[in-house]
């Protein structure tokens, strides 16, 4: 068997990416795929014109440095650009802008302001009544703070 590897080394290195690639599928963030497609173009290259094994190891090597170095490249840029969104899994700062209809009378400085299908607590230190229509402008932990909206 190693001889005929030896007699055909497209074989190897075709095998050897497919195998990369099939393990990619376990899971492994990205770093298999790009290793299986380095190896599969040494594969080829090497099914179009012969490369010695010495030559062929340093192509798959370099090749897969190459795609490691882009695909870290590609994420950190892709990450930077969604990182833009600090409000992300906090629904109370989503909501700051949104206009809402106060449900309940100011007690001490807090009420009930309607938005959408759900209320929510709201600390206000304007008097507002019930169905004045307010803005939230900032949270307090779970708490929307409201103001008034302009007229």
């Amino acid at each position: 068997m190693l001889h005929d590897f030896m007699a055909n080394p497209h074989v190897f290195w075709l095998s050897l990416g497919g195998l990369l690639l099939a393990a990619e599928l376990v899971g492994a963030s990205g770093y298999l795929l790009w290793s299986g497609v380095a190896a599969a173009l040494v594969g080829a290259v090497t099914w179009i014109m012969p490369l010695p094994w010495e030559w062929s190891g340093t192509a798959f090597a370099l090749l897969t440095i190459l795609a490691a170095w882009l695909w870290w490249k590609w994420l950190n840029q892709r990450v930077d650009k969604s990182a833009g969104n600090s409000a992300l899994n906090q629904r109370g700062q989503q909501l700051v802008g949104t206009h809402a209809t106060v449900l309940e009378p100011v007690t001490n400085q807090f009420t009930r302001v309607q938005i959408g299908d759900s209320s929510w607590r709201a600390i206000c230190a304007s008097p507002l009544n019930v169905g004045d229509k307010v803005v939230i402008t900032g949270v307090e932990g779970a708490t929307l703070r409201v103001e008034p909206e302009a007229r």
